[in-house]
């Protein structure tokens, strides 16, 4: 039986695609009612200003929502009515770049940071919560790798802040690369550390990082050779240094597969990563002495294309979203074994590609 970690959600807000480039069926970002009783998603309200919002987060008071876009040149940023759950769009602001994939809020609360296409833009957070134009913006440098229908010049695929809120960490799909920034609080700029990347395998295309909520430990699920690679993480120097490397699927999958999605459990005892074309979340169990993973097993997702997948605020819960299928399926965390178990609920909704969670 799960057991509880922290609030329970009162809202969700589900980011989407929307365009006919993307083959989509989203109409923009869904807002939801949890039923705190019941667990049952109760639609409230769909909010499409700006096409593509496939990637939404909350400020750290809840109050705010800000959106990346792909295919966009466009950041957008919300006002949310904490009792109704209701979006207000306050303002949008050019990226710099022309398709977002992710989009962080520092840990002051001041800054919200957007992987923006070819590089990472910072924009300064004004006190209506609006957003204005972007501070800083920086493109790393360096060669494509193989894919050349992936890899066509520098792609951050995210740009997440490390535990300490010092560090901006940036997987860089395009290049092959990690790179890692000193984040200056007080100017909102980003400054390359020493050194300023750790490579990927050739064509690994690191997508997205996670990092170990106690130890200094972190993981990156890479997209095209579907594995998931640890570092050793130095939060001093901001430096990754990796130890392992494992697969995403079971051994006897012999299909297409590309990696999406990645999270560690705030035990840090389990580590998911999710599989689009295995259609699965693969389960890691994590060795808290060393920060070795071992496979647990993998859970089928019901659907296709989880692009992405959330933890409930408590833990308690793992949602995976299914773009293709339309779905979010929701499933139970076992806290001892890490296995996942499905609920029964599935909330209907158009290609949907990520979760944020209110829990007021």
């Amino acid at each position: 039986m799960s057991e509880m970690m922290g609030p329970r959600a009162t809202f969700a807000y589900v980011g989407c695609f929307t365009t006919a480039r993307r083959k989509a069926h989203g109409e923009g970002i869904a807002a939801f009612r949890i039923d705190a009783d019941t667990g049952a998603w109760h639609y409230v309200e769909t909010y499409g200003e700006i096409p593509n919002p496939h990637y939404v987060t909350l400020d750290r008071t809840q109050r705010f929502l800000y959106s990346a876009h792909g295919d966009s040149s466009e950041i957008g940023a919300y006002r949310r009515d904490p009792q109704s759950g209701r979006l207000k769009l306050l303002n949008r602001q050019a990226t710099g770049g022309d398709n977002a994939s992710t989009v962080a809020v520092d840990a002051s609360n001041r800054f919200v940071v957007l992987a923006n296409g070819p590089g990472v833009a910072v924009f300064p957070i004004n006190a209506d919560g609006s957003l204005a134009p972007y501070c800083d913006l920086v493109i790393p440098p360096g060669d494509p790798g193989p894919w050349r229908k992936e890899q066509f010049g520098p792609h951050p695929h995210q740009a997440i802040f490390d535990p300490s809120g010092r560090f901006v960490i940036v997987p860089d799909k395009g290049l092959d690369k990690i790179h890692v920034y000193r984040f200056d609080a007080e100017r909102g700029k980003l400054v390359a550390c020493d050194p300023p990347h750790v490579k990927a395998r050739y064509g690994a295309i690191p997508r997205h990082i996670a990092f170990h909520p106690l130890a200094s430990y972190a993981y990156v699920v890479n997209e095209m050779d579907s594995t998931v690679n640890a570092y050793h993480w130095n939060g001093e120097r901001g430096t990754l240094a990796a130890f392992q490397r494992i697969p995403t699927t079971p051994t006897t999958y012999t299909g297409d597969n590309t990696g999406a999605e990645i999270a560690v459990l705030p035990s840090g005892r389990f580590l998911y990563a999710s599989n689009r074309g295995h259609d699965s979340i693969a389960i890691y169990a994590i060795d808290q002495a060393n920060g070795m993973l071992t496979h647990v097993g993998w859970e089928s997702v019901q659907g296709k294309k989880p692009r992405y997948f959330g933890l409930s605020p408590d833990a308690s819960l793992l949602y995976a979203a299914n773009e293709n299928t339309h779905s979010i399926v929701a499933f139970s965390i076992d806290q001892a074994t890490g296995r996942l178990q499905p609920t029964g609920l599935v909330i209907e909704t158009g290609s949907p590609t990520c979760i944020a969670f209110a829990s007021d």
